[in-house]
């Protein structure tokens, strides 16, 4: 590899989900092409069996990001500790994140994981959603 593919490899990898989705999406975006893989892909089937698959399959999201989208001042605190107890961040870094909102808290966590946070944080009197 060249020097220039194995910067962009570096900085691909301490990319975030969120990042990296923003940048596919940008990708399509400016060169007009799409990050799908082709239906007939490079897949063997058994002869006959095509007949009875879908034309085309929808892929299930299975990892969810949790945004942290408002906190209003007088729960303030609260949200901050349970921002705590979720991310595992100290003091300060849990206020930086509750005082930055709109701001991901939880990043490629299963749906079960991602909504119970939402409650836990919607129950003190903050605002999140589960993207």
């Amino acid at each position: 590899m060249s020097a220039a593919t194995d910067e962009i490899l570096e900085k691909l990898k301490t990319l975030t989900l969120l990042e990296a989705s923003e940048l596919v999406k940008q990708i399509e975006d400016e060169f007009g092409v799409t990050a799908a893989a082709p239906a007939g892909g490079m897949m063997m089937m058994a002869p006959g069996a095509g007949a009875a698959a879908p034309a085309e399959e929808v892929e299930e999201q299975t990892e969810f990001d949790l945004v942290l989208d408002e906190v209003p001042a007088d729960k303030k605190i609260k949200v901050l500790k349970i921002v705590r107890e979720l991310t595992g961040l100290g003091l300060k870094e849990a206020k930086e994140v509750v005082e930055s909102t709109p701001k991901a808290i939880m990043e490629g966590v299963a749906k079960e994981a991602a909504e119970d946070a939402k409650k836990q944080i919607e129950e003190v009197g903050g605002k999140a959603t589960v993207k």
